[in-house]
């Protein structure tokens, strides 16, 4: 029994790594040997894979970053690899199938080009594994490694035999590798790519947090991105006409913050350092609010995906409005990057359906295919064709192969995309997490900082001194301020054409410029309805109907829409034209509606990067209980303090037939504890007026407009005055005995109530419209004890959960059960919320507290954090 061991191949294949092969054969006479031979042959070719594995970097300062090996005997593969890329198999098995025996004739094998190895014509292996003898076998060893070899100096042909290396000291032949396509990048575009990938291992490991493994892999993309491509000024963060960039996989932050840093923005090497820190402007997530150069709050996967697509329309709209023949002042792009979770999340498939249908040519996706997710390889759950599923939303789709080195297919793939003009681009870019760690490729080096000996190796191959930390090559620094340089400079161009524009069409430039600091146009709040109550009763979603009507005109940079309910909704004015491609002939550009499909947590994803633009109010509707489908982004509107309205209807039990499903119940109780959020749920015509003044003058507030589908009254002491200041008495009565407070709907029910405590037990009460928490909260402490005074017992009435309104009640009236199917009246009946069912309750309440000094629930001992 004879064994041998060749040196099969050394080369840079076209992914940019450099591949040894190995080939380990045996020959034996008896063939009962076969199976014995085999399992040899195959331990040798493991134990070899684990020295070259465990000792390349010691011995050759160079890593080896994915095994393969694989034995074949009798007819059978049998398979061990521990990979990167799978992909990578077929290589190695053309590279077998190109040999003329099963055995290497002379005990060697031919050196194959790497042309060859990618001829698809190859010899079909499979057949070849079955016409073997079994009187021999054989197994290949892989190994790759992320860089050039350092004892590989010259080049050598590619017909030069194998050498037997059964000798103690086997000669090795030199090869020249040829490196990866760089087009007319340089060592310094090289070495800027590796301070960005250093800088988030230093950030992660002295916060001993935070996720090291996507700005490792995605710094080759990022720069190309960004120096070549990317339009901004770091000195002004908020030029109108700078390119967006989204990070949608938000977690991988540091390479934002480092390109930030590096690009000359308002974040310093000390901002790095204190990265993931209390009241640093680097948290563990992109904030908008806290980090200059941040367009959106991102975090939550796929989020940031549908923001990128809200921007994209704010420039497409904004463009059409403003763009005028030889001033083309609105031409931004929007870029995103999105990884493996983003794509299995359903708000980025729901937006990126939108902007296929949209076909947002100035939008720009990179997705980072790198397989890995935190459960480990993506094969477990994902494995479905992301490329044919964007084709199918409208997308053009571009693949890059290797996004670890290939910066000049990269930078190709990009400029390929913005010359497609009709429709969005999706680019695939096949990327290693973790780039230079020993766990590159692998689950550990997604959200974990590395280990020391790790972060050393990791700089050691970059050829940063791995006892530093947080340096940054002054060569580096100049080749990004070169680009800030050049960014400021299109600034200033821009600015002389804005001039130009502004004596060219003053109207236009005066609109643009009031959109763009915030302010709405001068007495716009003259045209809210006001009623009186003698007016008829009027479902608040027809009265939120006729306050669109009444101020769009005057209010330009209002965007309406719905989730596909736009005639149960209300949300569209008459004569508005839908924003839409104008080769559809359903709209165009400068439409104002959104017909945002049955996609309530995209439409609240898009909104939020509506918002972010600057120049546009996004107004969307669906139902209140469909709220909830888009409670993530509604979150992150909140977070992010954006000024976007929700306008929710069927707001309760009052829709009727519909039934529970339909029905909500705990909604508000949800989105009135969330921060920074204001829910409106108005009782009449002034009350709404007051939700739209407050929602349209709140720039860093969103809102939640809670309507309803039954027609109400309206109230006799309501005004728009009173009812911006979030509650006030919707009906006084001295010496009372009770006050109900209420919202929406239940307001004038306890105003019958009251009526009919007189009328039938002579009690007096009182009662408190407060139609949003959140704005009465804030009021001066006198006044909100003028609305809910000490002395007498408060109740609350509200056809939903019960939870928060104890803060202005003692006790509390409502619906913590699911509501039924039938008329809403008969609905209604059945809980009991009648004027009779709320005196019977006003009633036990008055008698329970009958004798005690009643305080109001508005003192406490001391004030919540807000």
């Amino acid at each position: 029994m004879t064994f041998w061991i060749f040196l099969a191949g050394l080369w840079k294949l076209e992914d940019g790594n450099a591949y040894l092969f190995l080939w380990i054969s045996y020959k034996s006479t008896a063939p009962h040997h076969c199976y014995i031979c085999g399992l040899l042959t195959s331990r040798i070719t493991l134990g070899i894979l684990e020295v070259i594995q465990r000792h390349a970097l010691r011995i050759f300062n160079f890593r080896a970053t994915a095994v393969y090996s694989t034995l074949h005997l009798w007819g059978i593969n049998q398979a061990k690899m521990r990979m990167n890329e799978c992909r990578m198999l077929s290589y190695v098995e053309r590279l077998v199938a190109l040999t003329r025996d099963c055995n290497p004739p002379s005990h060697s094998m031919q050196w194959w080009s790497p042309e060859a190895l990618t001829d698809h014509r190859a010899p079909n292996t499979h057949e070849r594994f079955h016409q073997r003898q079994c009187d021999s076998g054989w197994g290949w060893a892989a190994f790759v490694f992320n860089r050039d070899p350092p004892f590989l100096q010259t080049p050598f042909s590619s017909r030069e035999r194998a050498v037997c290396i059964k000798s103690a000291h086997p000669p090795v032949p030199h090869c020249h590798l040829s490196t990866a396509t760089m087009g007319s990048y340089t060592d310094v575009d090289q070495l800027a790519i590796n301070t960005i990938r250093v800088l988030a291992v230093d950030a992660t490991s002295k916060a001993n947090s935070g996720h090291p493994g996507a700005p490792m892999g995605l710094a080759p993309t990022a720069h190309v991105l960004f120096n070549k491509f990317m339009t901004f000024n770091p000195k002004n963060p908020n030029w109108v006409n700078r390119d967006r960039f989204v990070l949608s996989n938000g977690h991988g932050c540091m390479l934002q913050y480092a390109l930030l840093h590096l690009f000359g923005y308002a974040v310093s090497l000390d901002d790095l350092k204190a990265f993931r820190t209390i009241d640093s402007i680097t948290p563990g997530h992109p904030e908008a609010h806290d980090t200059p150069g941040v367009e959106v709050t991102t975090g939550p996967l796929g989020q940031g995906f549908a923001n990128a697509v809200g921007l994209a329309i704010a420039q497409a709209h904004t463009g059409a409005v403003f763009n005028k023949p030889g001033f083309d002042l609105i031409n931004n792009y929007t870029y995103c990057i999105f990884g493996d979770g983003c794509a299995m999340e359903g708000v980025a498939s729901e937006a990126a359906s939108a902007a296929g249908h949209l076909q947002l040519g100035n939008l720009i996706c990179l997705y980072d295919d790198n397989h890995i997710s935190i459960d480990g390889d993506t094969n477990v759950a994902f494995t479905e064709d992301v490329m044919k599923r964007f084709e199918a939303y409208g997308w053009h789709t571009i693949h890059v192969e290797d996004g670890n080195h290939d910066l000049a297919g990269i930078e190709a793939a990009i400029q390929k995309a913005k010359e497609v003009k009709d429709k969005p681009t999706v680019i695939k870019v096949t990327t290693t997490i973790g780039f230079g760690s020993k766990l590159q490729g692998t689950g550990g080096v997604h959200g974990s900082a590395l280990k020391p000996d790790d972060s050393r190796g990791v700089k050691q191959l970059f050829g940063f001194d791995p006892e530093q930390s947080f340096v940054v090559p002054q060569q580096v620094y100049d080749l990004y301020r070169k680009k800030a340089t050049e960014g400021a400079a299109r600034e200033q161009e821009w600015n002389a054409l804005l001039q130009q524009y502004a004596s060219k069409h003053p109207a236009e430039h005066a609109d643009l410029i009031r959109r763009l600091s915030g302010k709405l146009a001068e007495g716009w709040e003259k045209n809210l309805p006001r009623y009186s109550p003698g007016d008829a009763a009027v479902a608040t979603r027809k009265l939120s109907e006729t306050v669109l009507e009444k101020i769009h005109n005057v209010i330009p940079e209002l965007l309406s829409g719905s989730a596909d309910l736009t005639g149960s909704n209300n949300t569209r004015w008459k004569h508005a034209v839908d924003f839409q491609p104008p080769s559809t002939g359903l709209g165009d550009w400068s439409g104002r509606y959104l017909r945002y499909g049955v996609r309530e947590h995209g439409m609240a994803g898009i909104m939020n990067g509506i918002a972010a633009y600057g120049t546009l109010i996004p107004a969307g509707g669906t139902f209140l209980n469909f709220v909830s489908y888009a409670a993530g982004s509604v979150r992150l509107s909140a977070l992010s303090q954006v000024r976007t309205i929700y306008i929710a209807t069927h707001d309760s039990i009052g829709l009727g037939e519909d039934g529970p499903t339909h029905q909500p119940i705990e909604t508000l109780a949800h989105f009135r504890a969330l921060p920074n959020i204001m829910v409106w749920r108005p009782a009449d015509g002034n009350e709404t007026s007051a939700a739209y003044y407050s929602a349209l003058t709140s720039r860093h507030t969103p809102s939640i407009l809670a309507l309803t589908r039954q027609n109400l009254p309206q109230l006799e002491s309501s005004t728009i005055e009173k009812a911006i200041r979030g509650g006030y008495v919707a009906l006084e009565t001295p010496n009372a005995n009770i006050t109900l407070v209420s919202a929406g709907s239940e307001v004038s029910l306890c105003i019958d109530a009251a009526k009919y405590l007189k009328e039938k037990r002579n009690i007096v009460a009182r009662v408190a419209s407060i139609p949003c928490f959140e704005v009465f909260d804030v009021q001066d402490k006198a006044y909100r004890l003028s609305v809910i005074p000490d002395g007498i017992p408060v109740m609350s009435v509200e056809v939903m959960s019960t939870l928060g309104w104890e803060r202005y009640s003692h006790e509390q009236f409502g619906l913590n059960r699911f509501g039924a199917s039938g008329p809403y009246k008969d609905v209604y009946k059945k809980f009991e919320f009648t004027p009779e069912g709320i005196s019977k309750r006003a009633v036990a309440t008055i008698d329970f507290y009958k004798g005690a000094s009643v305080r109001s629930p508005l003192n406490r001992a001391f004030q919540q954090i807000i």
